[in-house]
């Protein structure tokens, strides 16, 4: 069993994010970047799914060098190997083109990704890939389990929940619940350092979008207390001041 793990690097969810080149770029000064949250349950699976001798897992990630040691976490994390695609990533269909390449070529069983990554929030990649590839996608799964060639895969729908049978090979876009999260301890530290980290350089894709801008949310304002008894007065506010009604 091969499996890839999609992993993308992005800023620390405490990091206070500012924009540069009159707002059109962020400004990766002084900010922190971690492995996806998403992905990290995507990896923490996959090593449970390859444990025993049942497999490889390899991490693929598209980035400059910058990223590299968000990649060697995730080979302290538990991953046999990594794969870098030399490139600042544009876009989800970006990405999808480079990961779906390299995916072909190296003929992997099963391709995980987290739902999504908490920069852009874009759910895109693994549904780009899985067409790209021609092979099944499924996004938002809670629950993958492997019996022989077939993934068993629950996911959320709208009031509940839809179990899926999905012949191999196929890409899962996880979502909380999937695994937990793995802490890398010492000896998965020291490991990391001499795993292999392939350096390949991008696939040419025509640019199909582009970033025009960036905003900030405007700042909260100030918060009217309303006694519980007064509805009258918690409508007429709505109204004139909220414009919400």
């Amino acid at each position: 069993m091969k499996i890839l793990v999609c992993i993308s690097s992005v800023p620390d969810t405490t990091t206070k994010i500012t924009f540069t080149n009159d707002n059109t770029e962020m400004n990766s000064a002084g900010v922190q970047f971690i492995v996806n949250p998403y992905d990290e349950i995507a990896l923490a699976r996959a090593i449970e799914l390859s444990e025993g001798g049942k497999g490889t897992v390899t991490v693929i990630n598209v980035g400059e060098s910058e990223t590299e040691p968000t990649i060697r976490k995730a080979l302290a994390t538990g991953a046999d190997d990594a794969v870098r695609i030399n490139a600042k990533p544009r876009d989800a269909w970006f990405v999808a083109n480079q990961i779906a390449n390299y995916a072909k070529e190296n003929n992997f069983d099963l391709i995980l990704t987290g739902r999504e990554s908490i920069d852009y929030n874009g759910t895109q990649v693994a549904g780009f890939v899985g067409e790209l590839m021609n092979i099944p996608s499924v996004s938002i799964a809670k629950k993958i389990e492997l019996q022989d060639q077939v993934a068993l895969v629950d996911r959320e729908v709208e009031g509940g929940k839809e179990v899926l049978s999905i012949s191999l090979p196929c890409i899962v876009g996880v979502a909380e619940g999937v695994a937990e999260s793995r802490i890398p301890n010492m000896r998965g530290i020291m490991s990391a350092r001499t795993k292999p980290l392939q350096v390949l350089e991008a696939l040419d894709v025509a640019e199909l979008s582009s970033i025009v801008k960036f905003e900030t949310p405007q700042p909260r304002g100030e918060v009217t207390l309303i006694a519980a008894n007064e509805t009258e007065k918690l409508v007429e506010l709505l109204h004139s001041k909220s414009h919400v009604i």
